[in-house]
């Protein structure tokens, strides 16, 4: 992987990560777009790259995370990241496998836009803007509802947003709690990427720090890529919040829908081509 695939990758990384159009799907196509050879360091990267998109939530609502008088704010996301931490626990395996097929990935995304045409007609009811008014039922539910996108191309923004607009929350505060999930969240399936899981690297197996720490090249595209992932998702998070208080989610849908058509095009043809 060159320096300029990993800025590609932690710009699409940034973009992706927080709108309803599933980070891990265009991340993949683009990695196959590239032409970059997938292996243990890549798989890990696709995970562990989220460090910056992390870091861009933390430092934009850092007034929130930061107020350690309002426990219950902490409180509602450990409720809403229990789900996932047990069914990510379970489920691992079968989302690895399944990670590997692009084609199966943009079919999703197709299905994953035509659901986001309807959101804003069915659920246009909200009773629920402020996220102190959040219950921790409400929480409990949105965090089952991200564990939709343990199906990579579903997004786990889209998921945790229909989650919360499901829940009677404004579209706004949908999105805005879907930050804040995202934070333990991914801090989870990043620290299980690189502290738990055993790769196997060449043979050997080593845990995904070790990896990632084994050769300074390694090192400089982490490193870059989740330092553009970081700049990039700040920018996109501003970006949406306006897009979405505006023109809803119909746009992010036919977004899926003719993206997931032109991708499944690509890798049928390619598929076809290479057998």
């Amino acid at each position: 992987m060159t320096l300029l695939d990993i800025i590609i990758i932690g710009i699409v990384e940034g973009l992706t990560e927080y709108m309803p159009i599933s980070s891990t799907a265009h991340i993949i196509f683009t990695l196959n777009l590239l032409g970059v050879p997938e292996d243990s360091f890549i798989k890990i990267l696709i995970v562990s790259i989220q460090l910056g998109a992390i870091l861009a939530v933390v430092v934009l609502y850092r007034n929130k995370f930061f107020d350690f008088s309002r426990i219950t704010f902490y409180s509602k996301l450990i409720v809403a990241v229990i789900p996932a931490l047990i069914l990510g626990s379970l489920f691992h395996p079968t989302i690895e496998a399944v990670i590997n097929k692009p084609v199966y990935i943009a079919i999703v995304l197709i299905i994953g836009g035509v659901v986001l045409l309807f959101v804003d007609r069915y659920f246009n009811h909200p009773t629920t803007f402020k996220e102190e008014d959040i219950s921790y039922r409400q929480a409990f539910f949105i965090g089952f509802w991200q564990c939709v996108a343990m199906m990579p191309g579903v997004s786990r923004s889209a998921a945790s947003i229909i989650g919360g607009m499901q829940q009677k929350l404004s579209r706004t505060l949908a999105a805005e709690f879907s930050f804040f999930l995202a934070v333990p969240t991914m801090c989870a399936a990043t620290g299980f990427s690189l502290f738990i899981k055993n790769w196997d690297n060449g043979g050997s197996t080593q845990k995904g720090y070790e990896i990632i720490m084994s050769t300074p090249d390694n090192i400089k595209i982490f490193l870059v890529g989740s330092l553009v992932s970081f700049i990039v998702a700040i920018l996109a998070i501003k970006l949406f919040i306006g897009l979405i208080q505006e023109y809803g989610f119909k746009p992010w849908g036919w977004y899926r829908i003719v993206a997931g058509f032109i991708l499944l095009l690509v890798f049928s043809l390619t598929d076809i081509s290479q057998g």
